[in-house]
């Protein structure tokens, strides 16, 4: 058994953000369809447009150089998506699911933040977002990111 079992009938209540604007989405599309060699620079042309738009720090932090450079842009994109969430009603705990569109840039840039955290050694850091991301959404995978890797690429 994999899901908590909740016998009260109510559970944590559930935070979808609202989809970003088509602008930010149509940007983020066209600089993740150039070659790899100009993807890079072109997704972070759109993140220094869009500062707030979550699914374009976490593309930022995949496209990194290095190991640090992936840690700060997925680092930026996980406290930005906090304050996302607040503002969207969220208040430390609840659901935050993949299953919703609208909520993988956070959840993907709290992966990669997860990821990049171990790459540098952060064995801490790597475990509390671990846990942090099976509170958010009880059926996290890293296949849920793995799988939208395989389809960008």
């Amino acid at each position: 058994m994999t899901q908590p079992i909740n016998l009260s009938g109510s559970g944590p209540p559930e935070t979808v953000l609202a989809p970003a604007p088509n602008e930010q989405l149509e940007a983020l599309a066209a600089a993740l369809a150039l070659p790899l060699a100009d993807r890079r620079a072109a997704v972070a042309d759109v993140v220094c447009r869009f500062p707030r738009f979550l699914d374009g720090w976490a593309r930022l932090g995949e496209l990194g150089r290095d190991d640090i450079e992936r840690y700060a842009a997925h680092r930026v994109g996980y406290h930005r998506g906090l304050d996302t969430l607040r503002q969207n009603g969220w208040r430390g705990s609840g659901y935050v699911r993949w299953q919703h569109e609208t909520n993988q840039g956070f959840l993907r840039a709290l992966a990669g933040l997860r990821h990049a955290s171990a790459a540098i050694g952060e064995a801490d850091e790597e475990e509390r977002i671990r846990h942090f991301l099976l509170q958010l959404d009880p059926a996290w995978t890293d296949d849920n990111v793995m799988s939208q890797h395989a389809s960008t690429d």
